[in-house]
């Protein structure tokens, strides 16, 4: 079954079990998953899928920083639920230790040395290993480069 097809089961079952945080959410996914193949022009595939869902997560926790901001502690609780019921369809994320095991072993491999390098070791890391936060991914990189 693929992530959009079960996307659309568990659309179904939260209308039917009136789970108003998981529909909510579930639909703005479906809405933005049906705009990217529009854009393409056919079906999506599953890489995809996952690229306009973490899209999606770091959409929310950007929200989430703004409402914070602005003390608006009432949003920062719905953008949290809706949060967790997106980021149930991404895979795991690699953990702080295997983050810095993964750029260790590039910054070796590809012989990289100064700051400079920081694009060309996270693009790799990209390639490499999709599931690792980039924004902890930048922290590790940027001192292990310094």
């Amino acid at each position: 079954m693929s992530l959009r097809e079960r996307i659309d089961q568990d659309l179904k079952r939260a209308m039917l079990d009136k789970n108003e945080t998981a529909r909510d959410a579930l639909r703005v996914v479906k809405s933005e998953l049906l705009l990217r193949e529009v854009e393409l022009g056919r079906p999506i595939e599953d890489a995809e899928a996952l690229a306009v869902l973490q899209k999606g997560v770091k959409q929310r926790k950007d929200a989430i920083d703004q409402f914070k901001a602005g003390g608006r502690q009432d949003l920062v609780d719905a953008e949290e639920k809706q949060l967790a019921v997106i980021a149930g369809y991404l895979p795991q994320a690699m953990s702080e230790a295997d983050t810095r095991a993964a750029i260790e072993a590039l910054k070796a491999e590809l012989g990289l040395t100064t700051k400079k390098d920081l694009g060309t070791l996270m693009k790799a890391l990209k390639a490499k290993h999709p599931t690792a936060d980039p924004k902890l991914a930048s922290q590790i990189a940027g001192s292990l480069l310094g």
